[in-house]
């Protein structure tokens, strides 16, 4: 039997998201999805299901949240100070949630998107073979306070498990693949591109992220006379103010201004978890080296279940203490062990 979980505060841009919808583009709908893909995979490993499980990202912020039976749930993305009635638990871990308990997630520390995953998923009616929100395209909308969410069956597993903590949080480099107009950007304007360090400004969302920075503005010659065409997460227009703007999930299918650059997919979760202010540098890589980073990146997570540690826990907090076995196969300090051998 499944259960709800009720929304009791809602932080300001929280939506239902999974892997998104691949296939929609030439109707005009990016794939959208998580912003941090990798976060899924994550919460998926710790709970022991599917990747493509819905899962609740949180921008900025969570809020509070209750079940009404006993859930399994994951926490992944940026850290975030969280509690189970009052009491602080781990981030990026799984925990056993237990019905009537009240979940409090604040705001984040080190990135821009939280996830909380729940044993089974949310079991939220699938629009065009997914359950993910696609704000810019009017699927789904931003969970308010006072709304209750279905929860998918969970088929079990273990809770109290946790993961390394990856290293997108607070990485600057970012790798690049030449775009279609990369070439029409002079040598010198993509070297200064690839020296300037960058600044991620706070106009961004889950269409875009705008990078400020304090030298002149880039451009390149003939850009007002560029046809519009396909465009895809990643690419770097170079807008008319001379400011690049990376894509992100839920760009638009088609655009006009030239792009100097592709963030490759593996490094997009750097920028969508970056924070306002958070340093980013650029740097080109070519099709090989892109394809093997992203061949590495699937593999490992592929093994994120293996890398999968139990989660230690102070006794003096654990209020089931009793239920645990802590002590078993008691031997004698003075008992000679041979004893029964001898006789």
């Amino acid at each position: 039997m499944s259960g709800t979980l009720t929304i009791h505060q809602a932080g300001p841009a929280m939506t239902i998201q999974d892997l998104g919808r691949p296939g929609y583009r030439a109707v005009g709908l990016t794939h959208g999805g998580a912003a941090d893909p990798t976060a899924l995979h994550e919460g998926a490993a710790l709970l022991g299901q599917d990747p493509n499980s819905a899962a609740l990202e949180m921008a900025g912020s969570g809020g509070s949240f209750e079940v009404d039976q006993d859930t399994r749930i994951a926490l992944t993305g940026a850290q975030m100070q969280v509690s189970i009635d009052g009491e602080p638990v781990a981030w990026n871990a799984s925990h056993l949630l237990p019905a009537g308990a009240k979940l409090t997630i604040g705001g984040a520390r080190d990135g821009a998107y939280g996830y909380l995953h729940v044993g089974g998923g949310f079991d939220v009616a699938p629009v065009m073979n997914a359950r993910a929100s696609h704000l810019a395209a009017g699927i789904g909308a931003l969970l308010q306070s006072g709304e209750t969410l279905p929860l998918g069956v969970d088929k079990g597993g273990e809770a109290n498990l946790t993961l390394p903590r990856d290293s997108r949080f607070g990485a600057e480099k970012v790798r690049i693949v030449a775009s279609m107009q990369t070439d029409a950007f002079d040598e010198a304007t993509r070297q200064r591109f690839t020296e300037t360090t960058f600044r991620r400004d706070p106009r961004a969302n889950r269409m875009g992220a705008r990078m400020d920075h304090d030298c002149e503005g880039f451009a390149t010659g003939g850009q007002l006379t560029i046809v519009s065409e396909v465009i895809t997460p990643g690419d770097i227009q170079i807008t008319g103010d001379g400011a690049p703007f990376v894509l992100m999930c839920e760009c638009q299918t088609t655009g006009g201004y030239p792009r100097i650059g592709t963030v490759i997919p593996c490094d997009l979760p750097i920028v969508a978890q970056a924070q306002p202010g958070a340093a980013l540098q650029f740097a080109f890589v070519d099709l090989d080296e892109a394809l093997a980073a992203e061949t590495r990146h699937r593999a490992d997570l592929a093994a994120l279940p293996k890398r999968r540690q139990p989660l230690l826990r102070d006794p003096a907090r654990i209020r089931d203490l009793l239920g645990y076995q802590l002590i078993s196969g008691v031997v004698s300090a003075t008992a000679d062990p041979f004893e029964k051998d001898k006789t």
